[in-house]
């Protein structure tokens, strides 16, 4: 089994060059089937683990929840792990640096801090709170022994809060103050990623939905992104499944979806290949 510190290392070092899928699993059998597939490591995803226990995202998940459930997902692979941290759970910088801190004692390699209220309607912080958290996130991680890849998300875009260029002010800004990753979700098009990426000298996270999904693992790199993401959409995927399946019982009276399950012995042989090794 690879130790914690091998995966940090290996993690730190997938950002320094090139490009590679980061696939969101939201249990333990989603991260096993991953790293047998072929993953080179993991992140939580804080709508898929919601919904995993019955809650909306946004918000509703306490960050000791979230830690444990990190911590499961560490345990479930030899592969690097990073934790979607949504705000931190916390409004002030000292409770941020302090989430920071529970990440690694949990075993990530890194953890992602959204510049996002979690409040009615999910505003925004102010820019200068916004900049104090990731300023005191990036104090948090360089705090710590072995590297941690520490990624500053400007949230606004997607939720609503303010335009594209807030969102990719804010990030330049969070660079400057030491984040080692960037990512600014749901962007509106390609080129709006190419652009991102070329005023930027720190790595580019790419979220592989909306216009973006669109698009081939070689065209985001070629566009810059030095990784990728796919946030809650294999999750997303497993409850539209769970939904078709459920209403065509219940209210069409047939089974036909079930035409489209996997196979028990190949998830069965993937489960035991993609699991720590000895």
């Amino acid at each position: 089994m690879a130790s914690l510190a091998e995966r940090h290392q290996a993690f730190w070092q997938l950002h320094q060059s090139g490009c590679f899928v980061i696939p969101n699993p939201f249990d333990i059998g989603s991260a096993k089937l991953m790293a047998a597939l072929g993953a080179r490591a993991l992140a939580t995803t804080s709508a898929g683990f919601a919904f995993t226990i019955g809650k909306p995202d946004m918000g509703r998940v306490t960050r000791e929840e979230a830690l444990e459930h990190a911590e499961a997902i560490v345990g479930a692979t030899d592969l690097p792990v990073s934790g979607d941290f949504e705000n931190g759970f916390g409004d002030t910088p000292d409770f941020v640096a302090e989430t920071v801190r529970l990440a690694r004692e949990a075993g990530l390699s890194g953890c992602s801090i959204e510049d996002t209220q979690m409040i009615e309607g999910n505003p925004a912080y102010d820019f200068d709170k916004a900049l104090d958290r990731i300023r005191a996130a990036v104090d948090a991680a360089r705090s710590l022994p072995d590297p941690f890849v520490l990624c500053a998300r400007a949230d606004g875009v997607l939720n609503g809060s303010y335009d594209l260029a807030e969102g990719v002010r804010r990030v330049e800004v969070f660079a400057k103050a030491g984040a080692d990753l960037l990512y600014v979700p749901l962007l509106p098009d390609i080129e709006s990623l190419r652009q991102l990426c070329a005023g930027l000298e720190k790595p580019v996270n790419a979220l592989a939905a909306g216009a973006l999904a669109r698009h081939s693992v070689v065209e985001l790199a070629e566009a810059g992104a030095r990784r990728i993401s796919v946030g809650s959409q294999v999750a997303r995927l497993t409850h539209a499944a769970i939904v078709e399946a459920t209403q065509a019982m219940l209210d069409e009276g047939n089974f036909a979806p079930f035409a489209k399950s996997a196979n028990g012995r190949k998830i069965d042989a993937l489960l035991e290949k993609g699991g720590p090794s000895a």
